[in-house]
């Protein structure tokens, strides 16, 4: 569709933590943080590793936990180092068929929702049976970049 792709994702890993009972803003700030600290060393064998996107955010209905994570590059998705921070982890997303729905400019906690509401509302109007209890935000650019930026809100097939 034009609005919308569906993508097919690999079973892959992920460095995540979750923050509590803040705001989205919040959360992602915080999360993005920890999640960066973990990148710069602070893991079992005090490695780096580059930085990759997107930076995704899961957002459940209802609830004030946001799941922030990183994409493990690829040359670590063997063996990604142990987080030494209890608050982060290693998760293994399964592989996934993801309704996607992609945007630009300067991503809000108010546009993601408004986004997401968009490509749910496509999806139920043209039959798509999807997840509809939770979606991910996935944004692609640093705070420095002022143009052409690429945000994504992703919604997984049932």
């Amino acid at each position: 569709a034009k609005d919308y792709e569906l993508r097919q994702y690999e079973t892959a890993k992920w460095v995540s933590t979750v923050i509590r009972g803040e705001t989205q803003k919040e959360a992602m700030r915080q999360g993005f943080w920890k999640l960066f600290h973990y990148i710069q060393g602070k893991n079992e064998r005090e490695m780096k590793i580059d930085m990759t996107v997107p930076v995704t955010c899961l957002i459940k209905s209802g609830c004030t936990d946001f799941k922030i994570s990183f994409f493990v590059p690829f040359e670590h998705q063997d063996s990604p180092p142990q987080p030494t921070d209890s608050d982060v982890f290693i998760e293994e997303r399964k592989a996934a068929a993801i309704f996607v729905r992609s945007f630009g400019g300067f991503a809000s906690p108010d546009k993601y929702a408004e986004e997401a509401e968009v490509l749910a509302r496509m999806l139920r109007n043209r039959g798509q049976p999807f997840h509809e209890d939770f979606f991910y935000t996935a944004g692609y650019d640093s705070p420095f970049k002022l143009f052409n930026r690429h945000n994504e809100v992703w919604y997984f097939k049932k």
